[in-house]
């Protein structure tokens, strides 16, 4: 449902993505793991038609992202990791137009949104204006926004931003029924708990490029290590944290 073809971008001197070749079958949740900076937002970009790559291809749910922009973005649902919403809009309003964009029945539309807004917990603040939502309700209404028409392909970028701890579980179980249904799921997150605990395959990159790809349990076996972000610290070049933590706080007493 995602693949890649020596993907790589570019902006003057600097390489944010370089020669990613990727493939992500329906009904996996895809971790897309990395440091700050190592072109994880940069790919995501590329593949939901928000910015193009510098060369290279990819196909999203079977269609070209450079020949077939609209095709892709008609299959796909997306959370940002800091989305703008259109605060005069109340809650209701924001995801109807959202499911106009799509397309949708009326009808069906009015019924998914009042779903997701009885899942979230939103729906006695379903018509106050977006601008007076928490940041929490506000990435609640996102998440709904990308699943309003129920695409094949997700993009998840930080989707737990926010969310109290009844509502991140409640994702949570969503996506691992969503994946049952073959739904294909491409989830960034810096929480690697969760990411190793939910995705069913994950990639490691840094530097633009691939360092590593597995499950968490063999990339834990690769790397000598025992959990996912021994691992990732390993990998990525990240000092001991004991270590961090111990200097830290000893610049702190100088």
């Amino acid at each position: 449902m995602i693949e890649t073809q020596q993907l790589t971008k570019h902006y003057d001197t600097k390489v944010a993505v370089v020669n990613l070749n990727l493939k992500v079958s329906g009904g996996e949740i895809f971790g897309f793991l990395g440091p700050n900076g190592a072109g994880k937002s940069t790919t995501v970009k590329i593949l939901t038609g928000m910015i193009f790559p510098s060369s290279g291809n990819a196909q999203v749910a079977g269609f070209d992202i450079l020949k077939e922009p609209l095709e892709v973005k008609k299959r796909i649902g997306y959370v940002p990791e800091s989305g703008a919403l259109f605060e005069s809009l109340t809650g209701w309003e924001y995801l109807q137009l959202i499911a106009d964009l799509h397309h949708l029945d009326r009808q069906i539309a009015g019924k998914r949104i009042e779903e997701f807004l009885h899942l979230f917990g939103l729906w006695d603040d379903c018509h106050a204006r977006l601008q007076q939502y928490s940041k929490g309700m506000k990435q609640k209404i996102l998440i709904s926004a990308a699943l309003i028409s129920n695409p094949p392909v997700l993009f998840l970028d930080e989707p737990l931003n926010g969310l109290d701890a009844n509502a991140a579980l409640v994702f949570k179980e969503l996506l691992k029924k969503l994946s049952m249904q073959g739904k294909t799921i491409f989830f960034t997150s810096h929480v690697l708990e969760v990411v190793e605990r939910i995705c069913t395959r994950i990639a490691i990159i840094d530097h633009g490029g691939i360092i590593a790809e597995g499950t968490a349990q063999q990339i834990a076996d690769s790397t000598g290590t025992q959990t996912l972000e021994e691992s990732f610290a390993k990998l990525t070049g990240v000092r001991d944290a004991r270590e961090s933590a111990q200097d830290f706080l000893e610049a702190l007493g100088s």
